[in-house]
């Protein structure tokens, strides 16, 4: 359903698409984000090359999974970080099949990061979106995959609200706009400018979003854009922080910002202000990833001589990044498919170790925690 609404858009103004914004006003939260950008690179530079791939595929997998969140698609840790580290030749415990959709997403997202230096050209978006939607349909829907949307079946909105309480938060600009529209687009985001390049990142995700070139994906396609040019900016094909996971974390504060800038004038000036804060969020969230990488390495490499068994290894891993509930021997015999016996086994054999102990509250049954 769409609703009829009167509203002069962004697109709307005779600037269009010439955007502007204070750039005095940009340049101190500019400055701390080059700097915050530095520092990490620099932090990471000094790491073992094992620890960079760790980290490096642990932000990417985040990425990957809070930039379909967003979207209210959840996909699975361990899916995407098996299909990560089999694209990349990177070794890891615990490696399971990932779905096709799960493979898709990964494929653009590395192609963005990886390829950042190469143009972003009509045909690679177009390869970007087939690769979203692998088998034609989003969700319940059917969709026209690999191609600008037609407004076949109305214009193209963003709603929200119940069924008869609808409300618009952005009309995007005709169908028979999009591929001049695209073409002026692809032609400023290739071309040398003097811009600094995180700017150029902020404009480039508002500028796609507005234009809303496909019929779904749109947002996830506009953060592989946004962590392409961010890669340009540090001229490296690792991630080690996630813009959307911040962004996730905003989410609310991201969609008023949007609908706020995209009912206003060409003058951009807040939203890039946003943007900036969300990335020098997005950059000081690194350290906790970093420092969970640094733990799960430490404790390896403390007790790796113990001669752990497949099983053990696979539930401290779990444990090491975000097992959900409590451990209980029922749960670690169903997830290792052995019996309750071997699971207690396994279990009391590394509280001898020291690396598991009784939780201290009490219930039904008895929990585990690492030590």
């Amino acid at each position: 359903m769409h609703i009829m609404q009167r509203i002069n858009y962004i697109y709307h103004s005779k600037q269009w698409p010439n955007l502007e914004w204070n750039a005095e006003k940009l340049l101190p939260l500019l400055g701390e984000v080059r700097n915050l950008q530095g520092l990490l690179l620099g932090r990471m530079e000094s790491l073992g090359f094992d620890l960079r791939n760790e980290a490096g595929l642990e932000t990417l997998s985040q990425d990957i999974i809070k930039s379909s969140e967003i979207e209210g698609e959840i996909l699975s840790k361990n899916q995407v970080r098996s299909s990560i580290a089999r694209r990349l030749g990177i070794e890891i415990s615990g490696l399971v099949d990932s779905d096709r959709n799960v493979d898709g997403i990964v494929d653009m997202m590395l192609d963005a990061t990886q390829n950042f230096d190469k143009k972003l050209t009509k045909k690679r978006l177009l390869a970007w979106h087939s690769s979203l939607f692998p088998s034609g349909w989003s969700g319940m829907y059917k969709i026209k995959v690999g191609q600008w949307r037609d407004d076949s079946t109305g214009p193209m909105q963003v709603v929200s609200g119940a069924i008869g309480k609808e409300k618009v938060h952005f009309q995007a600009p005709a169908a028979t706009e999009v591929n001049s529209e695209m073409k002026y687009f692809l032609k400023w985001i290739n071309k040398d400018l003097e811009l600094d390049i995180v700017i150029k990142a902020g404009v480039a995700h508002l500028w796609f979003l507005t234009i809303h070139p496909f019929e779904d994906g749109n947002g996830r396609i506009a953060r592989a854009i946004t962590d392409m040019i961010l890669s340009k900016s540090e001229n490296t094909k690792q991630r080690f922080y996630s813009m959307s996971t911040q962004i996730r974390n905003e989410r609310k504060s991201y969609y008023n910002i949007l609908e706020k800038t995209q009912k206003g004038n060409v003058d951009i000036t807040e939203w890039l202000i946003w943007f900036l804060n969300s990335l020098k969020g997005a950059l000081h969230l690194s350290e906790e990833t970093l420092a969970k990488v640094l733990f799960k390495h430490d404790f390896w490499k403390k007790h790796s001589a113990k001669g752990l068994n497949k099983r053990q290894s696979r539930i401290i891993n779990m444990l090491l990044d975000e097992f959900k509930g409590k451990l209980t021997s029922s749960k670690w015999a169903k997830i290792n498919k052995c019996s309750k016996d071997t699971a207690i086994r396994d279990i009391q054999d590394l509280i001898y170790k020291n690396i598991l102990v009784k939780e201290a509250a009490g219930g039904r049954s008895t929990s585990y925690k690492l030590k």
